[in-house]
Formats: structure tokens, C-alpha cells, sequence
């Protein structure tokens, strides 16, 4: 096997870590496959330091004329630190990026299921079928992404080809239901899809602000319930345990929209706490509307 020259062993090595970088990262199925075939062929000749297919070419590899005069170790050892801050700066840019490759791809597909559920819950038809026609492609071309291909943080999730195919279920059970049914409960099938992905977010470690909203939202319908119907004793019963996911929401976020979030829900509990019973449901209408105005941005 015909030895390499320094310039070809070194771009043979950097080739190689890319390569490794995509099938690692960012491949899924065949061209997973192939990207570690690649970097495999390419890795190895450029650690033995030679290559069969030139010596099956006939090709004889000379070191290039007029090269450095630094010694070989030295530029061995630097060639060394370049390659290795490729493969460990391109390891933490493509955990990195294919993260928010990832939440960028669930926003997009997200806002299309936030305004069904919205517009279904407001029995706007109309435009609850518009979104939900946009919403079931939306959802398969993400289903079929993530299928076939798991980015770092999600590595290792056995769960979540079941949770997408449930999700894809759920959304193609209410069909009927959108069009011409009942949107009230469309809007409730449409509910539970929020718990599957609350589940895929926390198990893998997304801790965002999208999942804090998510659990806030289940505890706080239990107020706005309490307050629509004038009852006070339990609306502050119930205060402690919507302040503690308040709380995970602010640990996320403290700007001035999750502010008016605060005060609206302590206003609520203001008034329970005041006897002021009949200013119970527009209290709870100000804290859902603060909310609503959140999640639909940022949820």
C-alpha cells in the first residue's frame, strides 16, 4: 500500500471527522449508513498512513516540492489539534444546532395544533378547519422526520416513534369532528394531545419554557373553573398548587407578558380571598386572556 503525503493524510483525517459528524448527527437510514462507510475508509487509511486504491492506480505519492522545513513532528502535532478541535467544536455545534433544528421544526408544526385548539375551543369553524388542514401535513412531514431520524437530544428515546404515531391517531380521529361534528369536543380530543409531547419535551431533558406553560395551563383551568362559578373557597384552595407551576413558568421567563400572568392570577386570588364573588369570572377571563396571549407566541 502506497504511503500518503502529509497534505493527503490530513484532509483525508478532516473529511473523515465530518463525515463521522453527519452520520453521528444529522443522518438517519441509508445515508447514516453510508456517511460511517465513508468516514470509516477515510479515518483508516488516514491513521495507517496508506491507501490500496493508489496502489491499485499505480499511483505514487511524493511529498509536495518546496513543503516546510519545520520538523514532521511538529506539524504532525499541530495537524493533530486541528483535527481534534474539529471533531470536538463540530460535536458541540451539531448537539447544538440539531437541538434547534429540532424545536424550530416543533414550533412551526406546534402553531399550526395551538391554533386549531384555540379556534376549536372558540367554536370558530371556519377557520378551525383552515388550520387543521394545515395542521395534518404539517404533523406527518414531522412525524416522518423524526421517525427516521433522532436528533442527539432525543437520542436514545424508544418512545418516541409510539408517542408520534399516538399523536398522529389522535389528530386523524377528530376530523370528522372539525369539519362538521362537535368542536367543543374536538377541542377536548385535541387537548390530550398536549401531554404526549409535555412527556416526549421532559423526558429528554427540554426543559423550555413551552413545557412550564403546558403544565400551568392544566392547573390553572382548575381555577378559571373555580372562578367562573363563584367559589371562593375553592379557588384559594386550589391557589397553592397553580403558584408552584406560576413559579416553574417564571423560572423560565420574567418578562413583562408572564408579569401580567402574575398579577392577573393574583388578582384572582385577591378577590376570592375578599369575598368579592361576583368579580370572580372577569378576573378569570383577565388571567386566561394573559395567558392565552403567551402560549399562542411562545407555548
Amino acid at each position: 500500500m502506497n504511503r500518503l503525503n502529509g497534505w493527503d493524510r490530513f484532509f483525508r483525517g478532516l473529511l473523515g471527522i465530518v463525515a463521522l459528524l453527519a452520520a453521528v448527527f444529522w443522518l438517519g437510514g441509508l445515508g447514516q449508513l453510508l456517511a460511517y462507510a465513508v468516514a470509516g475508509l477515510l479515518l483508516t487509511t488516514a491513521l495507517l498512513n496508506a491507501c490500496p486504491v493508489y496502489r491499485l492506480l499505480g499511483r505514487q505519492v511524493r511529498e509536495v516540492p518546496g513543503a516546510p522545513a519545520t520538523p514532521a513532528r511538529r506539524w504532525a502535532v499541530l495537524a493533530a489539534l486541528v483535527l481534534l478541535a474539529a471533531a470536538v467544536g463540530g460535536s458541540y455545534a451539531s448537539v447544538f444546532f440539531t437541538r434547534k433544528v429540532f424545536l424550530a421544526d416543533f414550533n412551526a408544526m406546534n402553531h399550526e395544533y395551538k391554533q386549531t385548539l384555540f379556534l376549536t375551543g372558540k367554536a370558530q369553524r371556519e377557520q378551525a378547519v383552515a388550520h387543521y388542514d394545515r395542521l395534518l401535513p404539517a404533523y406527518a412531514a414531522f412525524r416522518e422526520r423524526y421517525s427516521a431520524w433522532q436528533p442527539w437530544v432525543l437520542r436514545g428515546d424508544g418512545l418516541l416513534p409510539a408517542d408520534l404515531t399516538r399523536v398522529d391517531a389522535m389528530l386523524q380521529g377528530v376530523g370528522e369532528q372539525v369539519r362538521s361534528g362537535d368542536l367543543q369536543q374536538a377541542h377536548l380530543a385535541l387537548e390530550g394531545v398536549r401531554p404526549v409531547f409535555n412527556q416526549i419535551f421532559k423526558r429528554n431533558g427540554l426543559s423550555l419554557l413551552s413545557v412550564a406553560l403546558v403544565d400551568f395551563h392544566d392547573a390553572m383551568e382548575l381555577m378559571l373553573d373555580a372562578g367562573n362559578a363563584r367559589d371562593t373557597a375553592r379557588l384559594q384552595a386550589l391557589y397553592p398548587q397553580v403558584n408552584a407551576k406560576m413559579q416553574a413558568v417564571e423560572a423560565e421567563a420574567g418578562d413583562a407578558d408572564i408579569q401580567a400572568i402574575r398579577q392577573n392570577l393574583d388578582g384572582l386570588l385577591k378577590a376570592a380571598q375578599d369575598g368579592q364573588a361576583d368579580a370572580l369570572p372577569a378576573r378569570a377571563e383577565a388571567l386566561k386572556s394573559s395567558f392565552v396571549k403567551v402560549y399562542l407566541q411562545r407555548g
